[in-house]
């Protein structure tokens, strides 16, 4: 006898794993008045009706942060599959090492360019914190 789980809505994300030439990895508070607000995320956003998830990065980062991506500098990176309470989050992430433009926090968030060291230090939904413990193997694995 199998168990019935509760269905819940379907979220569809798809975030960005930015890496400097340093190595270093943007990082995006969810400012307040926002659910989880305070908690560092990859930024991204929504997939809206008719996008791919690629494109909906090309207009997120765009409008959250003044760049400019072509889905050909995105590589797949991993994904992340979170009951959260309300909903189900599925969210590819896609590692982008070049764009035109400078980032800035056009949505009055804050950022922060972190190293593999010091991501630890930074509060994360759920859903991304596996997902930073694999930039730290994916970073450690480019130094050696």
């Amino acid at each position: 006898m199998t168990q019935q789980l509760s269905a819940k809505p379907l979220v569809l994300v798809a975030a960005a794993a930015l890496v400097r030439s340093d190595g270093r990895l943007l990082l995006a508070q969810r400012p307040k008045g926002k659910a989880m607000a305070g908690l560092w995320e990859f930024p991204g956003g929504k997939v809206e009706a008719g996008e791919s998830p690629q494109g909906a990065l090309v207009r997120e980062l765009m409008e959250e942060l003044g760049i400019t991506v072509r889905e050909a500098d995105m590589s797949a990176f991993s994904f992340a599959s979170h009951a959260y309470e309300n909903f189900h989050l599925l969210m590819p992430v896609f590692m982008i090492e070049s764009w035109e433009g400078e980032v800035q926090p056009l949505e009055g968030q804050q950022l922060a360019w972190v190293s593999d060291e010091e991501i630890g230090g930074y509060p994360a939904p759920d859903a991304d914190v596996p997902l930073f413990a694999q930039f730290i193997d994916w970073s450690k694995a480019g130094r050696s």
